[in-house]
């Protein structure tokens, strides 16, 4: 019923992925696999709702405490994650990483700590040390039955007075690991324990792989908390800008509201992107699930080119997000003289696990969400690379 095989121009649309690829790998022209983005149109819904909405002529102040979002919201919670939500809770932002930085200076004071997983999306450092933060790693473990957290080592980091905000991706990117459960109401017993915040960034919570299931952190939350997230990822339509999230306590919601409204004057939402969600949430569950199944097929693509060009890597699609996580440290290749050669001689854009800090050296982050003749060109580059490294 659904498209993605279809390559799509995106050249000329002012985007990131395509158009600036030079204002990272200083190069232009390359074919890049980058940003998390996707290279396909989002769901017809989404921009059959936005169209109509278009049409009306009218582009005014708006207001995103409606109940058509608040019960989009609500609805996509417990269809998809069995998550019974409280509209109450709801608020709104530009974006994740606002919604969080505004939460980071809420809930502590210039030098504190704020505590993440390592290697941690990048955006988060930036997050942290823009906001006059420390950061607290606590550095995941590669195990043969995926990416762990030593509790021990986190109940010590957290244990630690000047760490006042735990900073948690879930799932986590760039590992692409799904937190069980259990460990999350460990870390939510430990937060509670030493009086830590929690902030979830859930923005990846909808692409779960082999049986993998999100659990919302106001499933298992304790102590005072924030999740965000937005349809952004799961539908591709970060251009609109927009993303929610829930707030348990009364008084740090109307703390980030009045924050949101008041210094930062962003009361009034963009309203293609809460006429988005509520088309994506309330329609786009066939499209999304059909975009799933491609996504699952392009990482098992990418795992068989790779393991039968490099069996001694046996890489292995993560359990969650379209983001291919590739561990090459086995083949003992320098992480500068892999991106030289894919730039200069490949002429493709693989993030370099470095990005994600120090514990991401000889990794690559391979972005899978395009259609499956991009993927094989960037895999066959990635592989004539690495041949020519060693």
């Amino acid at each position: 019923m659904f498209d993605f095989s279809t390559v799509i121009d995106r050249h000329g649309t002012w985007c990131t992925q395509w158009d600036y690829v030079a204002d990272r790998f200083g190069t232009a022209d390359l074919l890049p696999f980058t940003i998390s983005d996707m290279d396909f149109a989002t769901a017809p819904c989404v921009l059959d709702a936005i169209s109509q909405r278009l049409s009306h002529g009218v582009l005014g102040y708006s207001r995103w405490k409606n109940e058509e979002f608040l019960g989009a919201i609500q609805h996509w919670f417990s269809k998809r994650f069995h998550s019974s939500i409280d509209t109450d809770h709801i608020v709104y932002g530009p974006s994740v990483i606002y919604m969080v930085s505004q939460m980071i200076r809420q809930w502590s004071e210039v030098g504190d700590g704020v505590v993440v997983h390592t290697p941690a999306y990048d955006a988060f450092y930036k997050a942290i040390e823009g906001n006059e933060r420390t950061i607290a790693a606590v550095p995941l473990h590669q195990t043969a039955e995926g990416w762990r957290c030593d509790m021990a080592l986190l109940e010590s980091v957290l244990a630690e007075p000047r760490n006042k905000i735990l900073l948690l991706c879930s799932p986590h990117n760039p590992t692409g690991k799904v937190w069980t459960r259990e460990e999350l109401t460990t870390i939510a017993s430990l937060c509670e324990k030493h009086g830590v915040k929690v902030i979830s960034d859930e923005i990846h919570m909808d692409m779960t792989w082999n049986g993998h299931r999100h659990i919302p952190w106001c499933d298992v939350a304790k102590s005072d908390w924030a999740l965000f997230t937005s349809g952004s990822k799961s539908f591709n339509i970060p251009a609109l800008t927009g993303a929610y999230g829930l707030i348990g306590n009364e008084t740090t919601r109307n703390g980030y509201l009045s924050a949101l409204k008041g210094r930062d004057g962003l009361s009034s939402p963009s309203i293609p992107a809460v006429i988005a969600h509520i088309a994506a949430y309330e329609q786009g569950e066939a499209w999304l699930d059909a975009l799933r199944d491609y996504l699952q097929a392009n990482m098992r693509y990418i795992a068989d080119e790779l393991n039968a060009a490099f069996p001694e890597l046996n890489w292995q699609p993560p359990q969650s997000t379209y983001l291919a996580w590739i561990d090459l440290r086995p083949l003992h290749v320098d992480d500068k003289l892999l991106q030289k050669i894919l730039i200069e001689q490949q002429k493709v854009a693989i993030m370099p696990g470095y990005t994600y800090g120090e514990e991401g050296n000889g990794f690559v982050r391979l972005n899978a969400g395009c259609p499956r003749s991009k993927l094989e060109k960037g895999v066959q580059a990635l592989i004539n690379a690495l041949h020519a490294a060693r």
